[in-house]
């Protein structure tokens, strides 16, 4: 009596559950991950405290003689947005440009460094052939990057109130409420994926090449990056959250869909 063979059909919840657990697994086992998430953790204590420091000393031109005199953080939150009372407060120019933002494009370094070792180890083709296809792939590096992004900010957001601490800051919120600076660090996160999904995008493209990879998602994350302080301002409420949130799903599957395509169209190698 011959003895039937039947192979079980893979279903698309679990082969996108198999490709998520290995990116998981390989995420929390790389070293780059924690040097990022330490960086966005100690950025902000370190630039608070220098900056804290540095209040009141005095600079002259060697050139005309004109002193500048150096003026500090006075706020904790300054950190993560600009207040209603920012130009009252010192050192606003300079965290207009370095606060939690930078963690947008932060992120870029692991994702790029991250899909390129996939296409430089062979991985990718081993994957594709015998185990998940290029959408679930796509996924995966999707999730595994937000989920990078969305630490970053966490830990940007802890780093600034241990920064703000340590130097003595003050934490009002100038007319602000609680809601507003949680509404704030939720549309960052939901925002993340915009981001993420265009560094993923040009990490495909770029393959194994990770210097171009790096290169092009800088560039590109340049050009949405000053509508990151205008989208998710301190004064956020419900709607900006609902904004970020509904960019960040147009941009995941639209710049997914084309990431998918080139991996169909284009060679893994």
């Amino acid at each position: 009596m011959e003895e039937k063979i039947s192979f079980k059909k893979v279903s698309f919840s679990e082969r996108m559950k198999g490709m998520l657990r290995v990116d998981l697994r390989r995420t929390f086992r790389s070293k780059l991950f924690y040097i990022i998430i330490a960086s966005a953790l100690i950025m902000p204590i370190l630039m608070t405290v220098m900056m804290a420091m540095m209040d009141g000393s005095v600079s002259i031109n060697p050139e005309t003689g004109e002193e500048t005199v150096m003026q500090g953080p006075e706020n904790t939150w300054q950190n993560i947005g600009t207040l209603p009372t920012e130009e009252a407060l010192g050192g606003s120019e300079i965290f207009a440009m370095c606060n939690i933002n930078m963690a947008f494009m932060g992120v870029a370094a692991f994702i790029c460094v991250f899909i390129s070792e996939d296409f430089r180890s062979g991985y990718s083709k081993n994957l594709f052939s015998v185990r998940s296809k290029r959408g679930e792939y796509v996924i995966s590096k999707l999730l595994v990057g937000t989920l990078c992004g969305a630490l970053m900010l966490v830990a940007y957001l802890i780093g600034s109130v241990l920064g703000g601490a340590i130097s003595g800051l003050s934490f009002e919120l100038y007319g602000l409420s609680t809601l507003n600076l949680l509404m704030c660090i939720l549309a960052k996160i939901f925002l993340m994926p915009v981001f993420v999904s265009i560094f993923t995008l040009i990490s495909i493209a770029a393959k194994q090449k990770t210097w171009l990879a790096i290169c092009g998602s800088l560039g590109g994350g340049m050009l949405l990056f000053m509508t990151v302080s205008l989208i998710t301002p301190l004064s956020s409420t419900p709607l900006n959250v609902a904004l970020c949130l509904a960019g960040a799903l147009l941009f995941s599957f639209g710049l997914g869909a084309i990431g998918n395509t080139i991996l169909k169209k284009t060679s893994v190698l």
